[in-house]
């Protein structure tokens, strides 16, 4: 018994020494196919994040292009890549002008956790983000008025809006500039300044494109009052119109472009109002208080285009 005993101890330790041998040989490949598992997962992963980098960075340098002045563009494009990825380093931006667009690149070198066994320390991971610029030419704004482009020019010299001094620019009158007026005091005939809706408050309309007047001197069916209150204090895009003509429900404006109005107030008689007569003492007229500004529109309800008119407004666009 004690000889059987020993046969199999000896058996025993045979097999543990062969085992142990084989998990020598295996285990290279296993920590081989945990590194594509987890360490290239993990980069897929880093690279997502570095692309919402710099997509931010791409983005922030934009609006300040767009408005006029670029700034010192790899600090501020550095500083959304920080933001968005503590370790992450911003590329010098690169501008182009036609058409108008900044590129900004990211990088940053991800650490592996299994790869050092097959001799890969870390991965240089890089994101690049395009994005566009342009003025306005089609969209859909979210009040049905328009302005005309005497009162634009009234308020703003003719050039670029700038200032924040609230204005009365009546709907009706055109700012008070006899020739941007008929013989009625109103643009068209029938019509104050509202423009016939896509079915709720809002116009879709394209440049060179006439819009339908709304007659009568109250806002156009399906629109109330929260419709407008609830843009008292915002920036919104509005269509400017450079003709006209008809009369009634015939009656139309002619967009030459798209400007950024900040709302203060409105009378346009009955419930819509603000509680202040902004159009003076007669209450005849329809009239809206505020500024025409430089604005930035993100939402994709607009397009831009080379050929539109430059009023202060643009839009951007993630090209890439």
């Amino acid at each position: 018994m004690q000889r059987l005993t020993s046969r199999l101890s000896r058996r025993l330790g045979d097999e543990r020494g062969a085992t142990a041998a084989v998990f020598a040989l295996i285990l290279v490949p296993v920590l081989g196919f945990a590194a594509i598992a987890v360490d290239v997962g993990a980069l897929y992963a880093e690279k997502a994040r570095l692309q919402v980098a710099a997509d931010a960075a791409a983005i922030a340098v934009a609006q300040d292009c767009s408005r006029g002045n670029c700034g010192d563009m790899l600090a501020t494009a550095q500083a959304l890549i920080t933001a968005n990825n503590g370790e992450g380093t911003a590329e010098y931006p690169v501008l182009s002008t036609d058409p108008l667009s900044v590129t900004v690149t990211g990088s940053t070198p991800k650490e592996h956790w299994f790869a050092p066994v097959l001799g890969h320390d870390a991965t240089a991971v890089s994101a690049t983000a395009e994005v566009g610029w342009g003025s306005p030419s089609r969209g859909t704004a979210v009040l049905p008025l328009t302005f005309s482009w005497c009162a634009f020019r009234a308020q703003t010299g003719g050039g670029l809006p700038s200032g924040t001094t609230e204005h009365v620019v009546k709907l009706s009158k055109s700012a008070g500039l006899p020739d941007c007026t008929g013989p009625s005091g109103n643009v068209v005939p029938g019509g104050f300044g509202f423009l016939a809706t896509d079915g709720s408050c809002e116009v879709t309309s394209s440049l060179d494109q006439e819009m339908t007047s709304s007659t009568g001197n109250t806002p156009p069916s399906g629109c109330d009052q929260a419709d407008f209150a609830a843009h008292v204090g915002r920036t919104v895009l509005l269509p400017i119109f450079d003709e006209f003509g008809g009369t009634g429900s015939n009656a139309w404006y002619r967009v030459y472009g798209y400007a950024a109005f900040t709302l203060t107030g409105y009378d346009f008689g009955g419930q819509y109002t603000t509680g202040k007569k902004v159009c003076g003492a007669t209450g005849s007229d329809r009239c809206v208080t505020g500024y025409f500004t430089r604005f930035v529109e993100l939402s994709d309800a607009w397009d831009y285009s080379p050929d539109a008119p430059s009023m202060g407004s643009s839009i951007l666009r993630l090209i890439r």
